[in-house]
């Protein structure tokens, strides 16, 4: 199958099985959103959505956040992978935030890696949930799901992953399609027990072809 057919095979997939796809993470603006990505890193959706509410609270804006000092930031967030690093990139975040964009997310991703704890798959994040952009956030599931149905072919890394994606998915669905990967990945195909089973995409999938062949 062509790579160009085999895109379109997996997008009119999801597009009947999954036609609404959204963030799990709970927020409801983006310096709440930028906060939940930053802690995501390594750690579970459900463990964030935890943590938000009470560190919200405390910590309603970048103004709150970036005159907080970490170590109170960790007290709310201890519970969550690497509490140290995250509570010093999310006040770094705040007072970056404020000294550089006016205290307001912006929405390019080169400007949004400016800030502590932002790499390319964060902003990525922050640009198609928020703003809509043709951004492709490559997470762990994004990048085993892709090479597993052939999707990408010898990424070695996130990057490689996001240029293959996007040469071939529609811009007006990357935003839409970055949810599909993430939640295919999170709830059928599961890194160490895939439940092939469960999974509509068998037909063309490069991973499971191999496994039953072998």
């Amino acid at each position: 199958m062509r790579k160009k057919d085999l895109f379109d095979h997996v997008i009119q997939y999801f597009q009947k099985e999954m036609p609404i796809a959204e963030t799990e993470l709970e927020y409801q603006n983006s310096f709440e959103l930028i906060v939940a990505v930053i802690l995501s890193a390594q750690c579970t959706d459900k463990r964030v959505n935890q943590i938000t509410p009470d560190l919200i609270k405390r910590f309603p804006n970048p103004e709150t956040m970036a005159a907080a000092e970490p170590s109170e930031v960790f007290d709310y967030i201890k519970s969550c992978s690497y509490p140290n690093n995250k509570s010093k990139h999310l006040v770094g975040m705040a007072q970056k935030l404020i000294e550089l964009f006016g205290g307001k997310v912006p929405e390019d991703v080169d400007e949004l890696q400016k800030l502590p704890g932002v790499g390319r798959k964060t902003a990525n994040v922050i640009a198609s949930v928020v703003y809509n952009k043709p951004a492709m956030a490559v997470d762990t599931h994004v990048f085993r799901v892709a090479a597993r149905l052939g999707l990408s072919t010898g990424a070695k890394n996130p990057l490689q992953t996001e240029m293959q994606l996007v040469k071939y998915i529609p811009e007006e669905l990357v935003a839409k399609a970055h949810h599909w990967l993430i939640l295919h990945g999170r709830y059928v195909c599961l890194a160490r027990k895939p439940k092939c089973n469960k999974c509509g995409l068998t037909e063309v999938c490069r991973f499971y072809l191999k496994e039953t062949k072998n």
